[in-house]
């Protein structure tokens, strides 16, 4: 089983860093209105807020991060991940219609890509793997596309 690259910590650990701001933002503006006087500064209430929220984000991204594994098998993408609720994904080749590669600025920064495979099915029907060293998905993506070829099924005349 194959693990995320470890520089995924940081992209998730800016979104919760980002999370924390605007949260504490809103902290502390709802502070500052407050009708009764609160013996605490607004200035205080955000700095609290921003280090809740931010440390929890921190170590939800810690656990996402250990909980995530992948697997190209034989003949399917075996997935695992998830912190409260564990999901186990098998995706068969023969379902696969197409495989991308994506990479945001925050990722492109990282040297990191996540690969997506669009699967034959019900609208949304697609599996992501974020995380993977920019080399990798690539080449991932390629060996995806190419197990989702040979698995086409043949007609027989």
């Amino acid at each position: 089983m194959e693990r995320l690259h470890t520089r995924v910590l940081l992209q998730w650990s800016a979104g919760a860093l980002v999370t924390a701001v605007v949260l504490a933002a809103v902290a502390g503006v709802v502070a500052s209105l407050d009708p009764v006087p609160v013996p605490v500064s607004p200035l205080a209430v955000a700095g609290v807020a921003f280090g809740i929220v931010f440390v929890l984000g921190v170590a939800y991204a810690v656990l996402r991060y250990r909980s995530w594994r992948y697997e190209v098998r034989a003949d399917t993408l075996y997935i695992e991940r998830g912190v409260l609720t564990r999901v186990e994904t098998v995706v068969p080749y023969v379902r696969v219609q197409h495989v991308d590669s994506q990479r945001g600025p925050l990722e492109r920064l990282l040297g990191l890509g996540t690969v997506v495979v669009y699967t034959a099915g019900s609208r949304g029907a697609d599996v992501s793997i974020p995380g993977v060293a920019a080399e990798r998905a690539t080449a991932l993506q390629e060996r995806l596309r190419d197990l989702a070829i040979e698995s086409e099924p043949t007609d027989a005349v």
